[in-house]
């Protein structure tokens, strides 16, 4: 029987930590979303991490430009600024990940995802190693600037990462695309755009969405997802925190009735922490000006630590792969 505080399989994961502060609401249609690293601090996350037994380096936030809060232009709302931040980001996660240590963006929205993927990419081509990126969203985020009226570019982080999206943006990271259809695994989808959904079927995105969820249950969802994750898998889980249902989880711009409840939450939290393989993670669109007392920062805290390998009972660990 394991008598660490961790899960079984935590220790397999890199035990330090960096926090990476990236407070902008720059691709996002509502304001906010820079608040959030705040809030998952005041929330107590590096407290939470600390006390599973990790080392903890809070590097602070990125101080990119601020949000002009103008009109899109050529179908791109704030492009030149949302590059700036992306590229700040890369940057940050990039040099963390070569350290040899598990960064944590704390955003922000969700456009922020380019920056970070793509540096997650670069250092799995540099390790020789494979890729899965774990996109739990309400949204497919796979909007181009002909599909979005709106031109807001949280919308489009997965299109740019596959390659589709203006060159400042897929360019980052130095490889075009940073990210293949094959890589990612989309959970909890349940707000499409017509065009979006389109494109979505023709790259060939493997897609759990809520109605697969209802008639499989997150337990299946959360296997097929994580198949064939391996010794040789560098995992990233982007959590874009209006994955859950808004009526746990109200602090985000772009609620979407119907998500995931509390527990189908931590299930896949806690399936990640058994895998000892998560070394990356975002966590975006986190809205304290739309929250109740700071309850969807605390449930982000809560949803991280089991991510880390909190869990209710110590478990046997899984058969090695």
């Amino acid at each position: 029987m394991n008598t660490s505080p961790l899960s079984p399989s935590a220790h397999r994961a890199p035990e330090c930590i960096s926090l990476i502060g990236a407070p902008t609401d720059i691709g996002a249609g509502t304001l906010g979303a820079r608040m959030g690293p705040a809030a998952l601090r005041v929330a107590g996350l590096a407290q939470a991490l600390t006390q599973l037994g990790l080392e903890v380096k809070d590097c602070g936030n990125l101080d990119g430009p601020a949000n002009p809060w103008q009109e899109q232009v050529n179908g791109f709302r704030h492009l030149p600024e949302v590059v700036q931040w992306n590229q700040l980001l890369h940057e940050a996660m990039y040099a963390e990940l070569q350290a040899g240590r598990l960064p944590i963006m704390l955003g922000g929205d969700h456009c922020l995802a380019i920056g970070s993927i793509s540096a997650v990419a670069r250092h799995c081509r540099d390790q020789g190693k494979k890729l899965r990126v774990l996109w739990f969203d309400a949204h497919a985020d796979f909007n181009t600037a002909t599909l979005t009226p709106s031109g807001n570019i949280h919308g489009m982080p997965v299109a740019c990462l596959c390659g589709h999206g203006p060159q400042e943006l897929i360019e980052i990271g130095g490889h075009v695309p940073a990210l293949l259809p094959k890589q990612i695994r989309q959970i909890g989808i349940r707000s499409v755009d017509a065009g979006e959904k389109r494109m979505v079927h023709d790259i060939g995105i493997e897609v759990f969405d809520m109605r697969y969820i209802d008639e499989m249950g997150m337990r299946h969802a959360m296997e097929l997802a994580l198949a064939l994750v391996d010794a040789n898998t560098h995992l990233h889980v982007s959590l874009d925190v209006d994955f859950l249902d808004p009526a746990i989880a109200p602090g985000v711009g772009t609620t979407v009735r119907g998500g995931p409840t509390y527990r189908e939450a931590q299930l896949c939290m806690e399936m990640i922490a058994d895998t000892g393989r998560l070394a990356s993670l975002d966590v975006v669109e986190l809205n304290p000006a739309l929250d109740v007392r700071n309850q969807t920062a605390e449930l982000a805290v809560d949803l991280i630590e089991s991510l880390f390998g909190k869990s209710t009972l110590m478990r046997t660990a899984p058969a090695a792969r």
